[in-house]
């Protein structure tokens, strides 16, 4: 059996959704994509919801309303995907990273003040793997600070914090519509945010710092003319796609309780292995479930953490590593970063593997992972 690492959950309604909107003639932003904004933000909860081409786009957008300058901080988990860091990079601010915790993998609240400087213009939660960040401790200390929170919820949608839906707490929330994402436009996002000129900025700085996008201006008697208020860039996202995410979006619930199911199973598969560590959720939250982190108990085992993968794709099961360090790579290593303080995250990295776990996986695939991670460290004990 060949079991993917994902696979993507696409019914009969993207499709008809998709080319229905092919017929209508409406390729780019328009209707549809002021419908799929109008329900995101409704299911979110929020007051505002800006549709961007990537969660990327939006972490961008975000860190520009808020006029983040050259030499300015941010602070950001030490693991979390490139987009992360690479969006404060382009304003030639400098990424401060912080530590994680063991359990969780997400950034670590406790460790956040001792990084502030006077420098220090926001903070980035990752919410890792779907499950939300401390955000109340965050919150508070971006408040007693004066920062700007801005939170990476590319993995959280649905996700719960203390009762909340993620996309409430900060200054902007980030949910990205990857292809491997809990809800998938192939490729897109969306910035959540409660103000509304800040949304209103977003929405100008999406599209070349027009006042006005296409479909603005084909309803309005003077439809040709419009102005460009600031730099902006080209960031906005097609109906398509809207089509698409309108579409997700009726499920997304359907879509978070097959991947809970799959995580409960391998929770309970390998909760009582002394090789294994499953992943951690606090009891105060609910996860999206975009990945299921396994630990290797690698003080238990005669293999590393390199060798399981090679064992598991040797029998047909996708897997992967969320994520390689931030200062593991060339470029931040030329910008003077090491890992020497991120214990944690040197205890994480050499022994975290990510799992299956897609809407739509069956429970004979989901056996079948189970069943070979169960046969390997077996066979790997010291």
């Amino acid at each position: 059996m060949n079991v993917p690492f994902h696979r993507p959950y696409i019914t009969e309604d993207e499709i008809n959704a998709v080319a229905e909107q092919l017929r209508a003639g409406w390729l780019t932003a328009g209707s549809r994509t002021a419908e799929f904004e109008d329900a995101f933000s409704r299911y979110i909860g929020c007051r505002h919801a800006v549709s961007v081409n990537s969660a990327t786009a939006g972490l961008h957008l975000s860190l520009a309303v808020f006029d983040l300058q050259e030499d300015d901080e941010v602070l950001l988990p030490v693991v979390t995907h490139a987009a992360t860091a690479e969006v404060v990079r382009y304003f030639k601010a400098r990424p401060v990273f912080v530590d994680i915790e063991r359990g969780t993998h997400l950034m670590d609240a406790s460790k956040i003040e001792e990084k502030i400087s006077g420098k220090t213009k926001a903070i980035m939660p990752v919410h890792y793997a779907g499950q939300p960040c401390d955000m109340d401790e965050i919150c508070s200390i971006a408040r007693a600070h004066r920062l700007h929170v801005i939170e990476d919820a590319a993995h959280s949608l649905p996700a719960w914090y203390r009762g909340r839906a993620i996309g409430t707490a900060g200054d902007t929330t980030c949910f990205s519509f990857y292809a491997t994402k809990t809800l998938t436009t192939g490729e897109g996002g969306m910035i959540c945010t409660g103000d509304e000129e800040r949304a209103r900025r977003l929405c100008v700085l999406r599209l070349h710092g027009i006042d006005r996008d296409a479909w603005e201006r084909l309803r309005s008697a003077r439809f040709w003319q419009y102005d460009v208020v600031e730099a902006g860039y080209k960031y906005n996202t097609t109906d398509i796609a809207s089509a698409i995410g309108i579409e997700q979006l009726k499920k997304v619930e359907l879509m978070w309780k097959m991947r809970r199911r799959i995580a409960e199973r391998y929770t309970d598969a390998f909760k009582n292995r002394e090789e294994l560590i499953p992943y951690t959720v606090k009891s105060d939250r609910v996860s999206a479930w975009h990945l299921y982190p396994l630990d290797l108990n690698i003080d238990a085992l005669k293999i590393g953490r390199d060798r399981f993968i090679e064992e598991m794709r040797g029998r047909g099961v996708g897997l992967s590593v969320h994520f390689i360090p931030l200062y593991e790579f060339t470029y931040y290593k030329r910008m003077g970063y090491s890992g020497k303080e991120y214990v944690n995250c040197r205890w994480v990295f050499e022994r975290t593997v990510s799992l299956p776990i897609f809407p739509g996986m069956t429970d004979e695939e989901a056996d079948y992972v189970i069943e070979n991670v169960l046969d390997i460290v077996q066979a790997g004990r010291r």
